[in-house]
């Protein structure tokens, strides 16, 4: 019920959700009244779609606290409720990331071996993309905090992108060993003795180089990597459009050049990226974007359902029990 665009963005991808998928069932959360119009006028009959009334929805700027201590029947509080009780196997929601993760936290609890969630995503890089965490859950990580991550981190990889042996890099200042905090070295040294395939330190201008698979720091700079990368995107947008309307002859340059531009429209477009896991919870939950459309929607769908086929919380506990003994 709530994200920027509000629940006909939902709607429309459950619809093509669906489509796409002819063994999976649907839940949509929130106001029936509402729900219903829209499923009616979008979707049709569908016994693999129902709808499960809420009575509130947390709003997109309330504190965490306050959702999780007043809206005990908020749409997202219900969804978590019934990953909770086994009637769904993973909840997928636009709303407030905060609220989300204090509530999936507080009813699905942290799985055995994980001190605290984080917030995985992934992102585009030379040669395929890349996983990111964590992103924001936690300001503060200690050195057991990253090598939970990398190891959360390298499970989310291996089942999205299908790759045996990602490989797993700690974000710093510098590639050499003697860079970087107490923190990250003594991050590095565990990882080292780990049977993780870790590479290393990576610098933030190696991000997108395709030098690593799993990138893990803590979630004040990662945040700030994300929220740096999705800026310098816009720029950069900015900087293109202004030099193609210098003059008629920029003009013309941009349009024998529309066949590239939109092929790199199509290959930057974060919609094809949208849906970050919070990792570490004894469930599957899965954060959209807040200004997602329905198909950037549909992608973090798509998310849930590949860890949902891969029991992602059953992969992790299965490698901490691996990495304690």
């Amino acid at each position: 019920m709530s994200g920027d665009l509000g629940a006909e963005v939902v709607v429309r991808a459950a619809a093509a959700t669906l489509s796409k998928y002819r063994n999976l069932e649907l839940i949509l959360v929130g106001d029936e009244a509402e729900l219903d119009d829209l499923v009616t006028r979008l979707v049709g009959s569908d016994s693999r779609l129902r709808i499960q009334n809420a009575s509130e929805v947390v709003g997109m700027s309330e504190p965490p606290a306050d959702s999780l201590r007043k809206k005990k029947d908020s749409s997202m509080r219900v969804a978590i409720d019934l990953v909770k009780n086994g009637e769904a196997n993973a909840c997928v929601s636009a709303g407030n990331t905060g609220a989300l993760m204090a509530t999936a936290r507080f009813v699905l609890k942290m799985l055995p071996g994980i001190d605290r969630p984080a917030i995985i995503a992934e992102l585009p890089a030379i040669g395929g993309s890349l996983h990111m965490l964590d992103l924001g859950a936690n300001t503060h990580g200690s050195p057991d905090h990253l090598f939970q991550y990398a190891v959360m981190g390298s499970i989310v990889t291996a089942d999205i992108l299908g790759i045996d042996r990602p490989r797993v890099a700690l974000l710093n200042i510098g590639a050499e060993d003697t860079k970087g905090h107490d923190t990250v070295k003594e991050a590095a040294a565990r990882l080292n003795d780990s049977t993780l395939n870790y590479v290393g330190f990576i610098e933030g201008s190696d991000l997108f180089s395709g030098k690593a698979d799993v990138v893990v720091t803590d979630g004040f700079t990662g945040n700030v990597a994300l929220k740096t990368m999705e800026g310098t995107v816009g720029l950069c947008a900015h900087y293109l459009r202004r030099a193609f309307k210098k003059g008629w002859y920029s003009k013309l340059q941009a349009l024998l050049a529309r066949s590239v531009l939109k092929s790199l429209a199509v290959d930057m477009d974060s919609r094809n990226y949208n849906g970050a896991t919070l990792v570490g919870l004894n469930g599957i939950v899965i954060k959209s974007h807040g200004s997602a459309d329905a198909y950037a929607f549909q992608h973090a769908i798509d998310t849930a359902v590949v860890e949902v086929r891969n029991q992602l919380p059953k992969q992790i506990g299965t490698l901490l029990e691996k990495e304690a003994a």
